[in-house]
């Protein structure tokens, strides 16, 4: 019998709540311009006694809040930075983790891609001096993709133990593309697309006021998704079934 995490509808149900939080976190952001300089490491050394960017210094130091209660010792959350501490709170009793044990992070990646591609493209270009507030920002919009992206992991799993033995064929033969295949299904990434710009459309719009702008393009959210959460949510995929 499946773990509960691990039935279809408990997956949908939390993707769909993702959906959202990433979506209202990237409206936040989107009011505020591009601010590039806090990206650039060593740029804010002397206020930081850091090289990293004013972005990263943020994640780390909020990262270490989030280990002393003890979020990344949920299997749905991965870090982005390794040296964290342990938590301050005693290990809460609750179900077996049904995830193999796995170090599968592919944050480096979505990092790079939301500061390069994401943050140019959501934002107005330029320099309005909300340091701070961008970065806040910008620490829950990455929080929140990571946690969709490796959200991939229970899909991976509940899709295996739907059919082992077809995935332990392909995984034992390191055919990654066939893997690939077997977890692929564009009618449900469609529906998934389909959703994520009503959604966008629909919180983007002040209610009752039609001619209000937009806070957010819906089309960008939709490329988001097309050109990186749903292929990086398929890499941790095949990367999590290959591991295993």
């Amino acid at each position: 019998m499946k773990h509960s995490q691990l039935e279809i509808s408990a997956i949908r149900r939390a993707l769909n709540r993702m959906e959202e939080t990433i979506i209202f976190a990237l409206i936040e952001r989107a009011q505020f311009k591009t601010n590039a300089i806090i990206y650039k490491p060593g740029v804010f050394r002397s206020h930081l006694s850091s090289d990293e960017s004013l972005m990263g210094y943020l994640l780390r130091e909020t990262e270490i809040v989030h280990a002393r209660m003890r979020r990344y010792t949920s299997p749905q959350d991965e870090p982005f930075f390794p040296d964290l501490p342990d938590p301050v709170l005693p290990p809460r009793l609750q179900d077996q983790n049904p995830l193999r044990p796995n170090s599968i992070t592919v944050n480096d990646e979505i990092r790079a891609v939301y500061e390069r591609e994401t943050v140019p493209t959501l934002c107005r270009r330029g320099d309005d001096g909300h340091y701070g507030s961008s970065s806040v920002c910008d620490v829950t919009c990455l929080q929140a993709i990571s946690g969709r992206v490796h959200y991939a992991k229970f899909v991976a799993e509940s899709k295996y133990q739907d059919d082992p033995a077809t995935y332990d064929a392909y995984i034992e033969a390191n055919n990654e593309d066939a893997l690939m295949s077997l977890i692929t299904d564009s009618a449900v990434e469609a529906n998934v697309l389909d959703r994520v710009h009503r959604k966008a459309e629909a919180y983007g719009q002040e209610p009752g006021v039609a001619s209000t702008e937009a806070k957010i393009s819906a089309r960008i959210v939709t490329d988001l998704y097309s050109q990186w959460v749903i292929p990086l949510t398929k890499k941790v995929e095949i990367l999590y079934l290959m591991a295993r």
